[in-house]
């Protein structure tokens, strides 16, 4: 057999013509969330319903009180995760930094093959902008091996494609439209045809710093080997356009600025964003690629990478993109990211022992507290919300026998503490990212929580009805033009 049909296989790929597709359970059946629930998953949630049912018919008030007790107590340790991770990233941020003097000191000749992967699916407003952005990488031509992974049945992005006249590096790659139609199958796709000894993925509407490619060949060429990913800093070059744009925008910052640089400083998975991650492709192939059935293929890479022992960085270089600027478009993205992460959160959870014994203690507590977290907070949210409004408007009897004191308190604390913080940490981040202008964004943060709140229960009937469904965001509606590019302040 072929060192090139043992990649395929590797991937799970087989040909049809010119056209390639992946079969299904790319990282293993195990570890694929083509299942939402495993039989024994199933089984625990049948069981716990019927503990539940019991006590909630005999004794309804405890029951519930109790409930709401679990959930604050679980809102409480979030929080406080979260402090743990800005304070241990403001105070020594692990961020691979290479200056560009650093980056343009590798000769030519010693660079090695990179592949640029770049899923791109009913794209023709942005594919001209896309391959221009491209040709500005400061990099080699002749060692980049850039990949346009296209579907078949998407004759206007072709069209686009073919009107742009890309180079020579460009290879067009049609993949076979069938189940799941996702990202993450595209890039299995490119990946079995992928010649560079590293490879990244960009997204359509990106424009990376032109030395990210550079930085991070020379980051790599210093880290240890088990460091498997890099992953870069994402912001957006329409960050003023409206208000939705500039609490996407002051987010991010936080994201990427504090809590991937405190989950790697806490010892945690990092779950990784959708693009300018870079990687060993060896060691992506022996993982298995991406799982095509998450829509969060990259969140749950990043967890997959790190239970097999490998490592994962914030590499100090921004790649731009286009923040949703309206709210149907920004509510289609983040259901799917919430989806995806409660996918992820499923899949890991399959077995949790032999999870915690392979993240550590540190690992299998940030895991559940920020990927599990993040989606089930904002799920948390409306009914805290609810509570709270019903008692400061009607003080219905009902709420003080849900709340006695030991947990009114706890929930009061949670509610003010919980708050300040939240507001507190999206103030600081704004202003450390060196744009004054998003502190005003992060001030009215309790707005965009109640769109993250809609995008959640969104995300959880689509996990129930339609969970490998990739609901398409549509780009090229920004109004600003590009901004220079470059590497992160620090």
């Amino acid at each position: 057999m072929s060192a090139a049909a043992r990649h395929c296989r590797r991937c799970g790929l087989r040909r049809r013509g010119r056209l390639w597709e992946p079969t299904v359970g790319t990282p293993g059946a195990d570890l694929s969330a083509q299942r939402t629930l495993s039989t024994r998953q199933r089984g625990v949630l049948v069981g716990a319903g019927g503990v539940i049912a019991l006590p909630l018919i005999v004794a309804p008030l405890p029951t519930i009180t109790l409930a709401i007790g679990l959930a604050t107590a679980f809102y409480l340790a979030s929080l406080i995760y979260r402090l743990l991770m800005f304070r241990a990233a403001v105070g020594a941020p692990e961020n691979v930094v290479v200056s560009d003097a650093d980056a343009r000191a590798i000769s030519g000749r010693r660079l090695p093959m990179y592949t640029v992967l770049v899923p791109a699916y009913r794209e023709p407003a942005v594919i001209a902008g896309l391959l221009e952005s491209l040709s500005r990488l400061e990099y080699p031509a002749r060692r980049l091996d850039i990949k346009l992974l296209l579907e078949a049945d998407d004759p206007d992005t072709l069209e686009a494609v073919v009107q742009a006249k890309p180079g020579a590096n460009v290879e067009v790659v049609r993949v076979l439209p069938s189940e799941p139609r996702t990202k993450p199958k595209a890039c299995n796709v490119g990946l079995s045809r992928a010649r560079g000894r590293f490879v990244t993925v960009y997204d359509a509407e990106d424009r990376p710093d032109p030395l990210q490619l550079r930085r991070a060949v020379a980051a790599f060429w210093r880290l240890p080997s088990d460091v498997a990913c890099l992953q870069a800093k994402l912001s957006y070059h329409n960050a003023d356009q409206n208000l939705i744009t500039r609490w996407f925008t002051a987010e991010y910052a936080l994201w990427f600025g504090q809590w991937l640089p405190g989950l790697v400083k806490l010892g945690a998975p990092l779950p990784l964003g959708g693009t300018s991650n870079h990687f060993r492709r060896e060691i992506l192939v022996r993982v298995g690629g991406w799982d095509a059935f998450n829509v969060t293929e990259d969140a749950d890479l990043g967890v997959r990478l790190h239970r097999l022992g490998f490592r994962t960085r914030v590499l100090d270089s921004i790649t731009f993109e286009e923040a949703n600027s309206d709210f149907v478009n920004w509510a289609k993205q983040r259901s799917r990211w919430y989806k995806g992460y409660l996918q992820t959160w499923l899949v890991h959870m399959r077995h949790p022992v032999r999870l915690a014994r392979q993240l550590g203690v540190p690992g299998f507590i940030g895991f559940n507290l920020f990927v599990g977290g993040t989606p089930m907070l904002a799920l948390i949210n409306p009914v805290f919300w609810a509570l709270t409004a019903l008692w400061f408007l009607a003080k219905p009897p009902v709420i003080l026998e849900l709340f006695p004191p030991w947990l009114y308190y706890t929930s009061m604390m949670s509610l003010v503490l919980g708050n300040f913080i939240f507001i507190y940490t999206a103030v600081v981040s704004a202003r450390l990212s060196g744009r004054p202008g998003l502190v005003f964004a992060a001030l009215l943060s309790p707005i965009y929580w109640v769109m993250m709140s809609i995008a959640a229960i969104k995300a959880l009937a689509q996990l129930l009805a339609a969970p490998a469904f990739w609901e398409k965001t549509v780009h090229g509606l920004d109004a600003v033009p590009a901004t220079d590019t470059g590497r992160a302040a620090t």
